[in-house]
């Protein structure tokens, strides 16, 4: 029996096919969204500088990117308010996925770092410590093997002589 609304509810019909189909699909897709984090590896008289943080691991200076937000800025803005170090920002020594826990991952950039401040290390309410290590004892501290890569590759380039 034909109904009144004819091709509309034909219409009708197709768009509400249609939309079940994408929500179907969308539901089957989910994008893995991670916060990006910037940090800094910075050496200061043959020392790099590590935060202890609260889950009681070392990590290097720096935070979440912001969306717009330059890389390089924002790891100098971060080591400046995490520390009260102005550093001029180097190249990019690497990047990973650091697996927190359950739910929480994040994309890690390690930048290397200039240190010309000879200022005191203010260390902010974020951490719980600062301090400054030789490269030998990095080994034995708790910290993500990401950052002990950054570490290792930063004093290596700025103990190898640049040729001219």
């Amino acid at each position: 029996m034909p109904t009144a609304c004819g091709d509309a509810c034909r219409d009708v019909a197709v768009l509400r096919s249609a939309d079940s189909r994408l929500r179907k699909d969308a539901n089957m897709y989910r994008p893995h969204a991670f916060p990006v984090s910037v940090k800094g590896v910075c050496v200061r008289d043959g020392r790099v500088l590590l935060l202890r943080n609260e889950r009681e691991e070392w990590e290097l200076p720096g935070g979440k990117l912001e969306l717009g937000e330059d890389p390089a800025a924002c790891v100098g803005r971060e080591i400046s308010e995490e520390t009260g170090w102005t550093v001029r920002v180097g190249p990019i020594l690497d990047s990973w996925q650091y697996h927190i826990r359950d739910g929480i991952d994040v994309l890690i950039v390690t930048y290397g770092c200039f240190v010309d401040d000879d200022s005191p290390i203010t260390v902010s309410s974020e951490h719980k410590e600062a301090r400054l290590f030789a490269a030998d004892e990095i080994a034995a501290l708790p910290m993500p093997d990401g950052y002990r890569r950054s570490i290792h590759d930063w004093f290596t380039r700025l103990e190898t002589p640049v040729s001219g």
